[in-house]
């Protein structure tokens, strides 16, 4: 329990290292990483090339999704192994969008997308009306993501669903929109989703510019995130959610309403997953219904264990390791990849409970 605690320390969240670190970030962000890609020539050793800095903007999307996890799982204590729906449909959201951003440009120059030419149809499903709009785009891939989440929370929270059964029912969730998405007829290109994408806002997305814009707009977002993420843990909320984690029962008590509090975080976390998967997918290039599959929302909930779970840092420091490695792996050992992250994960659960975060933390704790 928390709620007998002292008022948190208000003003500087981080201290003046948390700071600093901040505006470190910052700088590599928008600063240094641009320069190294657009300023610095492609001979030169300290260039960075457009691979990299894709890699590099992806994974921050999948760090987003993994602090969204740590606010739930690890500061509530709600494990969903479905958050990749909610990745997925911001994708799709954004994804609409570009490709009405294709025009005639297409393979068939019909102002339809291509799918949609060649399965025949005659004009655009009633759920597209507003696709070629980016404010309006914007706001559904907010929106939608967010009401589906608060629906389904407040009737799983209001029922006292937790614990594993709270968890198979969010991948059951997640599978069922898989499937749902992957038929012909629901207007979302089926298995193969979406692709072949050529401008956003009018400008080509596949200049270096708007691929370094994109890189800067996510690590500003990662950024913006976890501050915020920082203030709520910080909070008279935060401090209310992380006394549901430990005894909910005794929240109960004590005369706070749990549902309000696992209910708005569940469908804050549920937005940013959104957001990440809306700035996936301009700098990937693809969105498909395998966003949606289980074991991507599993991949999930890994990379806040392998990081730290309450840690907030510990979940991006998850993300960017595991992928790192993933994307050395497959490339070096493709075969072992799946092996290797098995591995990783048990090794973690059995040596490493607290996550890399939490093996730092033991160090520092030693030597002081």
């Amino acid at each position: 329990m928390t709620l007998g605690l002292p008022s948190p320390r208000r003003g500087l969240l981080l201290g003046v290292r948390g700071w600093t670190a901040v505006l470190t970030a910052l700088i590599v962000v928008v600063v240094l990483v641009p320069l190294l890609n657009l300023v610095v020539p492609e001979g030169s050793l300290f260039h960075l090339s457009e691979f990299h800095v894709q890699l590099v903007g992806k994974i921050m999307c999948y760090a987003i999704c993994a602090l969204a996890m740590d606010l739930i799982w690890g500061y509530t204590g709600i494990l969903s192994l479905g958050h990749g729906l909610f990745f997925a449909l911001g994708g799709y959201g954004m994804g609409m969008y570009l490709m009405r951003q294709i025009g005639r440009d297409g393979n068939y120059q019909s102002d339809l997308p291509d799918f949609m030419v060649f399965l025949d149809w005659k004009a655009l499903p009633w759920h597209w009306t507003f696709s070629d709009s980016f404010l309006a785009q914007l706001i559904l891939l907010l929106l939608v993501p967010g009401l589906l989440a608060f629906v389904f929370g407040f009737f799983a929270f209001r029922s006292r669903i937790k614990g594993v059964y709270f968890s198979i029912i969010t991948q059951a969730m997640t599978f069922a929109a898989m499937l749902l998405f992957f038929r012909n007829e629901t207007g979302f290109g089926g298995n193969n989703g979406f692709t072949d994408f050529k401008r956003i806002l009018g400008v080509p997305i596949a200049l270096p510019g708007t691929r370094v814009f994109l890189f800067v707009l996510t690590g500003l977002t990662l950024i913006g995130f976890f501050l915020m993420a920082r203030a709520i843990v910080n909070s008279k909320y935060g401090r209310v959610l992380q006394a549901i984690r430990d005894a909910e029962s005794r929240v109960m008590f004590t005369g706070y309403d749990p549902l309000a509090y696992k209910l708005g975080i569940w469908t804050l976390s549920a937005v940013m997953c959104a957001v990440a998967g809306a700035l996936y997918v301009p700098q990937v290039g693809i969105i498909n219904p395998g966003e949606m599959s289980p074991a991507a929302s599993i991949e999930i909930a890994i990379w806040a264990a392998v990081g730290g779970r309450a840690t907030l840092i510990g979940p991006i420091v998850g993300a960017f390791f595991v992928n790192g490695a993933k994307s050395w792996f497959t490339q070096v050992f493709p075969e072992f990849w799946l092996y290797f992250l098995g591995a990783l994960f048990i090794a973690v659960t059995l040596f490493l409970p607290q996550g890399i975060v939490g093996l730092f933390n033991k160090i520092k704790e030693r030597r002081a």
